[in-house]
């Protein structure tokens, strides 16, 4: 599904990623973990275009794109839901929800029944249905990180790139978004996450990586990472 090689990338001459590998099988839930800093982020910026590599191969259903702009791996079936929400203020959560299927409308990606699919999607996150009508600068944080989510989830993609959805929310929101990202896997949604609580992100996920400092310091099953005395000492200790 998803394969990076030797991916090196940064901004201007600072250089945050130093030759990394990382694998997303298909139908599987991926989780990248690290300190702040450690180029987690950055990781999903160069893989979903944001940002152009200096090095390495990203490779989506066998297609090369790294390089690509955002909008030509967006129409490969990429969808990101970016640190920090974006979404769009002034617009409603319906209307937000339909940007994020506007490659289906195009006929850039196969289109589906977009109307069945928004209504699944505020069925999964019952609090946007509530304030469909809503502009979503008006949400609360919580609600916009779940519109984030679902604006992803509305390019019926083949990969979704989830970045900090846990970010600034409450842990009674947090236990919620984690119930959602474990619904989606049960439905086969493949994902990469990236996660600041990460004994929640080994929970939900199948394998794991941990970065630090711009390199794979050490890979695995999320249950062995889990149990991996240096992980749990490093990033599993009060509470996370």
């Amino acid at each position: 599904m998803l394969t990076i090689k030797n991916l090196s990338a940064g901004y201007g001459k600072v250089q945050v990623l130093h030759g990394i590998d990382i694998e997303v099988p298909k139908g599987k839930v991926v989780t990248l973990i690290g300190s702040n800093g450690a180029g987690k982020t950055t990781t999903m910026r160069a893989v979903s275009g944001m940002i152009r590599p200096s090095g390495g191969e990203i490779t989506l259903n066998g297609k090369r794109v790294e390089g690509l702009e955002s909008y030509h791996v967006a129409r490969l079936g990429l969808a990101h839901s970016p640190e920090g929400r974006r979404v769009f203020a002034t617009m409603s959560v319906v209307d937000n929800l339909r940007l994020g299927a506007f490659p289906r409308y195009t006929g850039a990606r196969p289109r589906g029944d977009i109307e069945a699919d928004l209504e699944r999607a505020m069925e999964l996150f019952p609090r946007l249905k509530e304030r469909r009508t809503q502009l979503a600068g008006t949400l609360s944080g919580g609600e916009q990180q779940m519109l984030a989510m679902a604006r992803a989830v509305m390019l019926n993609p083949e990969l979704v790139l989830l970045d900090e959805p846990s970010m600034g929310l409450a842990p009674i929101l947090v236990d919620e978004v984690f119930k959602i990202i474990a619904r989606l896997k049960g439905e086969g949604v493949t994902m990469l996450l990236v996660e600041q609580f990460a004994a929640a992100a080994l929970a939900v996920a199948d394998y794991g990586y941990v970065l630090e400092n711009g390199r794979i310091s050490v890979h695995g099953p999320a249950e062995k990472l889990r149990n991996d005395p240096a992980v749990k000492a490093a990033y599993l200790g009060g509470g996370h």
